[in-house]
């Protein structure tokens, strides 16, 4: 898919989706079931927290994309033609000693929840923001306990025109209250009305995450998010 400047607001969500991997990767889709060994600017400029993420994946119906540093590229398209077989390489010869390929569940939403706001947006210059949430940058969303303390929020990841990702963290004494469905799916609204499509990624084993985006409606269409951790050869190539 070429991507071109648009107000995301025009397209369609599968359209938006497209958009937004082709430019956090690099090229969707694969096709044919491959695997496409690509890369993009993304991998070798900071992301949406200042820092450089330098290997990033999905895999869908249409196959697989693997965003790497342009160093690696033909190094790892020699790896492997599938996902299949990717799972099956031995990385650390590129990657370095150690390095493993991550999946996770990568979700999307056009339609949220029909669930009650739980939260108002604060810029994170605002002392009340908790530390973990100010990476995010711009406003995040916070829901706060009767006394005005906070209990749950959200970051938006804003990848790019788009696509943005959803992140939630709720206190311990706050949890099992639904507060974070809530706040996922008051998130992913505002992003549709931003023109761009909200995703949501997790780790397999993250259980609670899984029921927290299932309700929040973000449903599992068997899409995976791709990675490679322990991977000490990356500094240098990006």
């Amino acid at each position: 898919m070429v991507v071109r400047e648009t107000d995301g607001m025009s397209l369609p969500i599968e359209d938006r989706l497209a958009a937004h991997l082709s430019v956090w990767l690099g090229a969707w889709p694969a096709g044919n079931g491959e695997l496409l060994v690509t890369t993009s600017k993304v991998r070798t400029q900071p992301g949406w927290d200042g820092v450089v993420h330098p290997v990033g994946g999905v895999a869908g119906p249409q196959g697989a994309v693997l965003s790497v540093p342009p160093s690696l590229v033909e190094s790892v398209a020699g790896l492997a033609t599938s996902l299949d077989e990717l799972r099956q390489a031995d990385l650390s010869p590129v990657f370095g000693p150690g390095s493993r390929l991550f999946e996770g569940v990568f979700r999307w939403s056009e339609s949220p929840a029909p669930l009650p706001d739980a939260g108002v947006w604060v810029p994170t210059e605002d002392p009340s923001v908790p530390d973990w949430l100010l990476p995010f940058g711009g406003e995040v969303l916070m829901a706060r306990n009767a006394s005005g303390g906070y209990v749950a929020g959200v970051g938006v990841k804003r990848h790019d025109d788009f696509g943005h990702e959803l992140a939630v963290v709720t206190e311990a004494a706050a949890q099992g209250k639904g507060l974070a469905r809530r706040l996922v799916a008051q998130a992913a609204r505002r992003v549709l009305d931003g023109g761009q499509v909200p995703t949501y990624l997790h780790a397999d084993r993250n259980v609670a995450s899984a029921k927290v985006a299932e309700a929040a409606g973000f449903p599992d269409l068997g899409w995976r998010v791709l990675g490679v951790v322990g991977a000490t050869a990356l500094q240098r190539a990006s």
